[in-house]
């Protein structure tokens, strides 16, 4: 089990995993090098275990957030070899079973096992957690949003959504993501949304919404 500690979302390389309780899950943060890749762990109330991005470091991943109490799944939110270089050693030591979006699979060199597709939905344990297709950044990139027992939500944003922006395009793909961004995220969820991104600090959607037109008028 991760230790417990005051939640931040300010994890950082070497430092201990963060973790909050959710309402009926649980919710574990690890950051990883050489890329200050964010690992995440959630738990359901029965015991599932869902990783987000086994990111490059399998034996800190197995240490700090997985231990000795199994896994079941792995959801890669994006076909970035950094969010998954260490997915093929998790999973030949836990059995677990992997997701990504449809649009990515076949890049990630570990056979996906689920396609995910824009408002597929995943149960944990009970709680619903909704995907969200951001395309631009990858052509099958993913969220995950679900809301805790008081109804606030929580988006794990991969590389689509970071504080300060979009994650990273060209010009001919930044008004595909921009336009995910605004109309499956922005125009959805509230402010109080908790943003989580697969690199570096947490943040909320109040607190990027005044710069929306900021981010689209300089197009990254």
């Amino acid at each position: 089990m991760v230790a417990p500690m005051e939640y931040t979302g300010r994890t950082q390389v070497g430092g201990a995993p963060q973790s909050r309780r959710l309402g009926t899950l649980t919710l574990h943060k690890l950051a990883v090098g050489p890329l200050d890749n964010n690992v995440y762990l959630l738990e359901g109330r029965d015991g599932t275990r869902l990783l987000v991005d086994a990111a490059a470091d399998a034996p800190v991943i197995t240490s700090q957030l997985l231990h000795s109490d199994g896994l079941d799944f792995v959801l890669t939110t994006h076909r970035h070899h950094d969010h998954w270089g260490a997915l093929g050693e998790v999973v030949a030591d836990t059995g677990a079973g992997t997701m990504a979006g449809a649009a990515d699979a076949d890049a990630i060199d570990v056979p996906t096992d689920r396609r995910l597709s824009h408002d597929d939905r995943i149960d944990l344990d009970g709680t619903e957690l909704r995907v969200i297709g951001l395309r631009g950044h990858t052509p099958g990139g993913i969220a995950l949003a679900f809301a805790d027992d008081s109804g606030t939500w929580h988006i794990l944003t991969g590389d689509s959504l970071f504080p300060g922006g979009v994650g990273r395009t060209t010009p001919e793909t930044f008004g595909q993501l921009f336009g995910d961004v605004s109309t499956r995220i922005f125009d959805v969820y509230p402010d109080d949304t908790w943003v989580y991104p697969g690199h570096g600090w947490d943040t909320t959607l109040g607190a990027e919404r005044p710069h929306l037109d900021e981010w689209r008028e300089r197009g990254w």
